[in-house]
């Protein structure tokens, strides 16, 4: 699809339908997944109360909590005896965790000590001198033992063992772990919820704090779409070969800053898709929009 065509819709109609792209995909994982409306309604209900208790804290930080409370059931529907059960059972969100198994199949992916002359990844000894999967293993963490790491993983899906058990090679194109759901969730949460935390921010704001930008194109057949996947897939192998050795050479240099100097987490992605287009949809086009 191209640029929508500028409509008289209401503001609020407008938040509504954004409302409904967002949710309707979500409640298709929830409902393949067997996850009630009860359950969902409770995090929504938290989610509210939680956005509205930031606003009402940086417009009034010292309000009375009693205050509060009636701020938040305006601000949110949410009757106030609802409210202040939520304020109270309100769970702490923690950042996503990194994954030191991702880290390590990142590094291997990327260090020229680690690839062989193709640029692939190369076939490793468990143990030894460097180049070693326990070499490479040790570059990323001293907090847990190679042998676990490499485990974990196998597990995963990132690795396997060859030969006695003494050789290990990285699985290609493993980014997303295989065999472990519940990592994929928090993956597909933090890669989704961070886009569109950006994305809101942008909106919310001058449209410049973060970037996020998108190329739409119509009219493409089956056959192009494929041809598209490909260049994507170099684009991304471009992207990634460049960004994880600077990444990682920033996050060692900025260990030397004053350890209460702000620390930031950063996600960057590429994505892409496709869909059928509507029957009555003629012609094709490309442009370039914010996201």
């Amino acid at each position: 699809m191209s640029t929508p065509e500028p409509t008289d819709l209401p503001e609020h109609d407008a938040l509504l339908q954004v409302a409904q792209s967002v949710l309707l995909p979500l409640a298709r994982l929830l409902v393949a997944r067997g996850v009630h409306f009860a359950a969902v309604e409770e995090q929504l209900k938290q989610a509210f109360v939680a956005a509205a208790r930031e606003a009402a804290l940086v417009a009034t930080p010292d309000a009375l909590p009693h205050r509060l409370v009636s701020r938040l059931s305006t601000a949110t529907g949410i009757n106030r005896r609802e409210v202040t059960r939520l304020v109270h059972a309100e769970p702490r969100v923690a950042s996503p965790r990194r994954s030191l198994a991702a880290e390590v199949y990142s590094h291997w992916l990327t260090n020229p000590v680690y690839r062989d002359m193709d640029g692939s990844p190369s076939v490793l000894p468990r143990q030894g001198a460097r180049p070693s999967f326990e070499t490479l293993a040790r570059e990323i963490t001293s907090d847990v033992h190679p042998r676990s790491l490499l485990d974990d993983m196998v597990r995963l899906g990132f690795a396997e063992l060859s030969g006695e058990g003494d050789r290990v090679q990285a699985v290609p194109n493993a980014f997303v772990p295989r065999g472990d759901a519940v990592r994929a969730y928090q993956i597909l949460g933090s890669n989704v919820g961070d886009h569109l935390r950006g994305a809101v921010t942008n909106v919310l704001g001058d449209g410049r704090q973060h970037f996020d930008q998108a190329i739409v194109a119509d009219g493409l057949s089956d056959e192009s779409i494929q041809t598209v996947r490909k260049l994507i897939v170099a684009q991304w192998r471009s992207l990634f070969d460049q960004m994880v050795p600077a990444l990682e050479r920033l996050i060692e240099e900025d260990k030397a800053l004053p350890t209460e100097a702000a620390r930031q987490r950063l996600l960057l992605g590429l994505y892409s898709f496709n869909e059928p287009e509507p029957p009555a949809q003629a012609g094709g086009e490309t442009d370039e929009q914010p996201t």
